[in-house]
């Protein structure tokens, strides 16, 4: 999953990365073989689309409602080529090598299992993490009464051009061409009351209800969230002290951000032709998903290329994915997972991210404890979010990688190192 980034101040401070952006520029090659060239860009850590972008149908000057559940096929605007390069297999937990990992955080061997999954996968199942079973059926009932919302009133909150927060197609769709069989609301937990006060401008019962669900959740993922880095922490080797040192020098998991990103994927009356999300890695430290019932999310694997479907039978259960920013931070040893997500005919789906990331200003630099674990030198220089945002949205329209564009060269590492000693 994928979603501008929150910082300190919420929804604004991700407008003005976008704004000192350039515009969108016309489609200038053919999205005909998006997956293969997707496949031939991707190595290990990250692949790269090569189209230009486009505004998406509901994020244009001009934008308009298009009624999913009115659709008796799909038009050739959400009708995605190159869907089909790659062989879909099962992720369950019968499925041996390309079992979807589980990490249990009541398990002793947590720290190893994380370890290895973000490893071999960046991506994992994460279970017996505390978070009520009842308060999760309650935001996904939350959810799914937002979406059922009339058009009328959820178009009060559709996001402009440069705006980071509200409702509308996924905010990657603008890279895009072609839309995507979705619709999404993104908003900031520090600023939650006010971003929806534009979906509920009277703040009548449904706006206090929905606001107090998503409230009592954000406080759960908060403390998931530290307990989830010290983890990670752990799971590069170091121990309860060393952890311990490093969030004393960079306050990682104090001065994270937070921003919540809902999904909903209408059943589609053409399930091959479209695409509920287009694959991507996410950008920032690591994003908790929350899924129905109904699976849809995939995982890119190599050896053979193919895609893996998580399981989404334990209601309980988050994905964790881990993102490009987390990459550089363990120094390419955990690796960000390129992802999408599918529709199906049946039903629909609904999904929530919870991406964590740093603060805008700070830059983001391999830990040397980390550098120290794989090959003591520094492989990526060091960038802030809204820095690596605007590589990113460059990697988009060249087709290139944008952790490759952040790597350090001979000429950088000096200059990495430097940033290691004063970070």
């Amino acid at each position: 999953m994928d979603v501008v980034m929150e910082v300190e101040d919420g929804c604004d401070a991700a407008t003005k990365v976008l704004e000192s952006l350039p515009p969108p520029s016309p489609l200038l090659s053919s999205s005909s073989s998006i997956h293969t060239r997707a496949s031939a860009l991707f190595d290990r850590s990250i692949d790269r689309v090569a189209v230009m972008p486009t505004p998406s149908h509901l994020s244009s000057k001009d934008p308009c409602y298009f009624d999913f559940r009115a659709a008796r096929r799909v038009p050739e605007t959400h009708a995605w080529p190159g869907l089909h390069d790659h062989p879909v297999v099962d992720g369950g937990a019968g499925a041996g090598e390309d079992a979807v990992p589980v990490v249990d955080m009541r398990d002793p061997g947590a720290a190893e299992a994380v370890a290895w999954a973000a490893e071999q996968w960046g991506a994992f199942l994460l279970q017996g993490h505390g978070v009520p079973r009842e308060l999760l059926a309650r935001v996904e009932a939350r959810i799914a009464g937002m979406f059922a919302l009339p058009a009328t009133e959820k178009m009060r909150a559709v996001r402009r051009p440069g705006d980071s927060c509200g409702y509308g197609s996924p905010p990657i769709s603008s890279f895009f061409a072609k839309s995507m069989w979705s619709e999404g609301y993104t908003f900031s937990p520090a600023n939650l009351r006010s971003d929806l006060r534009r979906l509920w401008p009277k703040q009548g019962h449904d706006y206090r209800l929905f606001c107090e669900v998503m409230e009592e959740f954000h406080g759960e993922m908060r403390t998931l969230s530290d307990r989830l880095m010290e983890l990670f922490l752990a799971a590069l080797g170091l121990t309860g002290e060393q952890a311990a040192a490093v969030e004393a020098e960079h306050r990682i998991a104090e001065t994270m951000t937070a921003t919540m990103h809902l999904n909903w994927y209408p059943k589609c009356p053409d399930p091959k032709r479209a695409l509920g999300l287009i694959a991507h890695t996410d950008s920032g430290f690591f994003t908790f998903v929350l899924q129905s019932l109904v699976p849809g999310l995939q995982l890119f694997r190599h050896g053979p290329d193919r895609w893996v479907t998580v399981p989404a039978e334990a209601r309980d259960a988050f994905v964790v994915n881990v993102g490009d920013l987390f990459q550089i931070l363990t120094n390419g040893r955990f690796h960000s997972v390129y992802h999408r997500a599918v529709v199906n005919r049946d039903s629909d789906r609904i999904s929530l991210g919870y991406f964590l990331g740093p603060p805008a200003d700070t830059k983001v630099a391999p830990l040397r404890e980390a550098v120290c674990r794989t090959g003591g030198k520094p492989a990526y220089r060091a960038v802030t979010w809204p820095e690596y945002m605007a590589v990113r949205k460059k990697a988009f329209t060249t087709g290139a990688s944008a952790l490759k564009m952040v790597s350090a060269d001979d000429d950088d590492l000096s200059n990495a190192a430097a940033d290691l000693i004063s970070s």
